[in-house]
């Protein structure tokens, strides 16, 4: 397979390019749409998706996967399958995928939770100290306008 070089065509592929590039453990990098297929298929006991075919969702040379594989592909990033259709873009009770994967993390999670309430100050200090830390880790930014 190709590594992809140019942005996906198309907004299924986008989102999908999306998912792969933002959720994944944060101990390790992306997932390689191999590993995605080896993980959907596990899940489901059989063979559901190929990484070839993931890679050919993901780069907008396919963009119309049957509803099994849409749900499939939406279960392994943990977001709903309404996630890759526009009209959901637009919903404002829409919750972003990357939000969805951050708070399924307990870690992530219990810390948003402990912050609500603090005044703008503080969480400023915080957002800085959580800056500093993914700049040491390597990580990018994490700001949400950056993803999308």
């Amino acid at each position: 397979m190709p590594r992809q070089t140019r942005p996906p065509e198309g907004e299924f592929a986008r989102r999908l390019d999306r998912l792969f590039r933002t959720v994944h453990p944060k101990d390790r990098g992306p997932y390689t749409p191999a590993e995605a297929a080896d993980s959907i298929n596990n899940a489901a006991g059989e063979r559901v998706v190929s990484g070839t075919y993931l890679w050919l969702l993901r780069t907008g040379q396919r963009d119309n996967p049957t509803m099994k594989h849409l749900i499939a592909i939406a279960r392994f990033f943990g977001v709903p399958p309404t996630y890759f259709f526009p009209d959901d873009a637009m919903r404002e009770d829409a919750v972003p995928a990357e939000l969805t994967a951050a708070l399924s993390d307990d870690k992530v999670r219990e810390m948003a939770l402990r912050a609500a309430g603090l005044s703008d100050r503080s969480l400023k200090a915080i957002t800085d100290m959580i800056d500093s830390a993914r700049a040491v880790e390597g990580l990018p930014d994490g700001q949400a306008s950056n993803t999308g």
